[in-house]
């Protein structure tokens, strides 16, 4: 069974480090690909929330965000492999993060093709994210080993 469970690990982590491998090799001065294609997502994420709840979003450079969420998948996916909640809490932070930023199909209308291929994406990163805490609820279930206690021998006399 732990076989079993490594394996799937390492299948679960792999596309998250996959994932921050290829954005590593891209990222260059500019923050690559991922922040050009991240800084607009953000400033309508960021007009949305302030519309909606007043609070304004911080302006700070993309390219720290698509930084650490190389670094999180990065990381995370590695310590995920060897079974520990830190990991998991790295890839569900980054997940809780980055998904509403780029899959935002509520910005669309429900007729519009791109609301069912963004809706379609959002679901699966809840679903990667509900896997995520499925991991670290089951940790945090299984009770840590106990030493024994060695009873006191009793003396004869």
């Amino acid at each position: 069974m732990a076989l079993v469970s490594f394996v799937g690990r390492v299948l679960f982590a792999s596309m998250f480090i996959l994932s921050a491998w290829q954005e590593f090799n891209e990222f260059g001065v500019d923050g690559g690909p991922a922040a050009k294609a991240l800084k607009p997502k953000f400033n309508v994420f960021s007009k949305t929330v302030t519309a909606h709840t007043g609070v304004e979003v911080p302006e700070f450079n993309i390219k720290v965000l698509v930084a650490a969420a190389v670094a999180f998948k990065g990381v995370g996916g590695i310590l995920f492999i060897f079974g520990s909640t830190i990991g998991a809490y790295l890839l569900a932070l980054q997940q809780v993060i980055i998904t509403p930023i780029l899959y935002d199909f509520y910005n669309y209308d429900t007729e519009k093709k791109e609301f069912g291929l963004l809706f379609s994406k959002f679901s699966q990163n809840l679903a990667l994210l509900g896997a995520l805490l499925f991991f670290i609820g089951m940790k945090n279930s299984i009770p840590r080993r106990q030493l024994k206690k060695k009873a006191p021998k009793t003396k004869t006399v």
